[in-house]
């Protein structure tokens, strides 16, 4: 078996979680900040990456953020083709390979957009989601389609909930009992925080359905902008905000402690390259 970080698979995988994990400590930090009214932004991830290129040396942090959301992407794609995670040919080993794949997609969309804000090929800030929605929209079946992707982003905010209330999240975590009694809570708070958010943006998706409109879409800024809009709104996004601060803090603990069971590169050649042998 190969020693601790001497994988080159694995140590892009431990980079890529504590750059997502930088990421999310950032967005739930600046939106703690606004909730109790001492400046920040309840934003996104890419406002949050906006806010590090504004700082000092920020086109060399936002460009190391970049790789190691890229890198991140990357072992989200190992996982769901090679079954890094042994997670098996079940019918719930199947949806979270491909969750991972799905994932694989959306980081390496991150790491695009941060790679492109170092370089700076980006200046506005525009809505991906909502002109993709439009688009979508317009193609026949594309309203049950908008539909159908509210749904399945809620079904993995119930998941998140799930793993939450569930607490397993340190079951892959070379941690000792008495660590784990304290990154358990960390764990929980940020999947649960997840999860809500996750629920939130899915039922922006399923009203753009229905109203057959693409301004309906709101990613995470508008699920907090939401929440912030109920009576004591503040608590709520105070809340959740926090709890995307500790999926971040969490994120770092994974960094460190995950077991990763990681392929050599050449066995992940074979592997991708049997993956697309079937399906063709």
């Amino acid at each position: 078996m190969l020693k601790l970080g001497h994988n080159t698979i694995e140590r892009l995988a431990r980079f890529g979680y504590g750059a997502r994990g930088i990421v999310y400590c950032l967005v739930g930090g600046l939106a703690l900040l606004a909730a109790i009214g001492r400046g920040g932004r309840a934003g996104d991830s890419e406002s949050a990456i906006r806010w590090v290129l504004a700082g000092p040396f920020g086109a060399v942090l936002v460009g190391l953020i970049a790789f190691g959301l890229l890198a991140f992407a990357l072992w989200r794609l190992v996982e769901g083709v090679t079954d890094a995670d042994r997670r098996g040919t079940s019918p719930k080993g199947v949806v979270v390979r491909l969750a991972h794949l799905l994932s694989a997609g959306i980081y390496t969309g991150l790491a695009i957009t941060a790679g492109s804000l170092a370089l700076g090929l980006r200046r506005g800030g525009g809505d991906a989601g909502q002109d993709w929605t439009a688009w979508l929209l317009a193609k026949p079946f594309g309203l049950w389609l908008v539909g159908l992707v509210g749904v399945g982003i809620m079904a993995g905010g119930l998941a998140f909930l799930v793993k939450a209330y569930k607490g397993d999240v340190t079951d892959r975590l070379r941690l000792d009992a008495q660590a784990r009694r304290w990154a358990k809570p960390v764990g929980r708070f940020g999947y649960a925080a997840r999860g809500i958010a996750f629920l939130i943006i899915g039922g922006f998706f399923i009203a753009a359905a229905w109203h057959q409109a693409s301004a309906e879409v709101k990613g995470l800024a508008g699920a907090f902008a939401a929440l912030r809009a109920q009576p004591f709104g503040w608590v709520l996004l105070a809340i959740v905000a926090a709890g995307h601060f500790a999926f971040g803090a969490f994120g770092l603990i994974q960094a460190r402690f995950r077991h990763i069971d990681a392929p050599d590169l050449d066995q992940t050649d074979d592997a991708v390259a049997a993956a697309l042998r079937t399906l063709r």
